[in-house]
């Protein structure tokens, strides 16, 4: 009898299911962070929501329960740039929830400010945000993980880290996430032959609460067209269009993947 991994394989909406794993979404508390962890309990995963801002994780928290009453969700009130809070939060998150299978590292800030005049505190604000809590957070879930042999580390990038985007000067932002991009690859080929999954998901304009107001002022008002003019759908993302590469890329169905980025821009990138 031959070893046919097709037929005799779970079937394929079976390894999309994350029922019996735990899953941690840093900046779970809004934006994308947020459609992340409602699409992670859509699976069945339980989830705990950290965010700086425990209010809006509690009342992600309390979505995740009406939607989905036989998920465990928690809240947690981290800084993702300090070292012993993180180190804080993997301990949390095994403790309540009893294992730590899925980390999504999406907390992030962005800034426009022309390059020749922006503060170097700033600079580094942005780095230490978008790119050094990434290597915290890896770390110290890489440190449970591996020592079970499995688990699947998800970093949000972003399309500007492929690109440098136009008419906004964000060059510390494109910065930072194109070392997620590298960060993301240097950790997955370290930890490959451990058991430890990690990719990156390269979101292009989504439309979030912050982006919608932004859109408002005079400013927004000006790179809207230009942005609609360059996005081949001509529509910016709704953070729905990102949860199915979040799913994907935490189950079982994307085991032999890792050092990859799924880019979800609408096709910015693509010419």
């Amino acid at each position: 009898m031959t070893d046919d991994k097709v037929t005799q394989s779970k079937n394929i909406l079976e390894r999309f299911s994350l029922e019996g794993k735990v899953a941690l979404v840093t900046g779970g508390g809004q934006g994308i962070g947020r459609g992340f962890a409602h699409a992670l309990a859509d699976a069945g995963a339980d989830v705990a929501v950290v965010d700086l801002n425990i209010d809006t994780a509690e009342g992600v928290v309390k979505e995740i329960k009406a939607r989905n009453p036989k998920v465990n969700a928690i809240a947690l009130k981290i800084d993702v740039t300090i070292e012993s809070q993180v180190k804080s939060m993997v301990a949390q998150v095994v403790e309540k929830l009893g294992d730590l299978t899925i980390a999504c590292n999406n907390a992030g800030i962005g800034e426009w400010v022309d390059s020749e005049v922006m503060p170097y505190e700033d600079f580094q604000k942005v780095m230490k945000v978008n790119l050094d809590s990434v290597f915290l957070c890896s770390q110290a879930e890489a440190n449970h993980m591996l020592g079970k042999g499995y688990g699947k580390i998800i970093n949000t990038a972003s399309m500007s880290g492929h690109i440098a985007n136009y008419p906004q000067n964000q060059s510390a932002y494109n910065i930072s996430k194109s070392a997620v991009l590298s960060l993301t690859r240097s950790l997955a080929t370290e930890w490959a032959d451990r058991g430890v999954r990690v990719n990156s998901i390269s979101p292009g304009y989504t439309q979030t609460a912050l982006v919608e107001d932004l859109l408002k002022t005079e400013l927004g008002k000006k790179v809207w067209p230009v942005w609609k003019s360059l996005i081949p759908q001509g529509k910016m993302a709704e953070v729905t269009d990102l949860q199915g590469a979040v799913v994907f890329l935490a189950s079982t169905v994307s085991d032999y993947m890792t050092g990859g980025d799924l880019l979800v821009d609408g096709g910015y990138v693509a010419w």
